[in-house]
């Protein structure tokens, strides 16, 4: 399966759900290049930036289990096949 670089974007509204987010990235812990977390008090946000490579099936999973949690958002840009 084709690997692809990309970034996932995650908005975190529910402070409650990051013990959840930090086990799915745990679980995918393999496809993570870099990880980088900003706490936007002002507006009680969360943000998390990840720069993966994986195919998109995996990429898919992992956005899909996120994007189904209370008070999370989830954007993805796939940068490139990688051959």
């Amino acid at each position: 399966m084709e690997k692809k670089l990309g970034v996932i974007i995650i908005l975190v509204n529910d402070r409650q759900q990051v013990p959840r987010i930090n086990t799915l990235l745990g679980e995918h812990g393999d496809i993570i290049l870099s990880r980088q977390g900003l706490n936007i008090s002002e507006d009680n946000v969360q943000l998390i930036s990840l720069f993966i490579k994986s195919d998109a099936n995996t990429i898919n999973s992992l956005t899909g289990k996120m994007g189904r949690l209370h008070g999370v958002k989830v954007r993805t840009l796939q940068l490139s096949d990688i051959h």
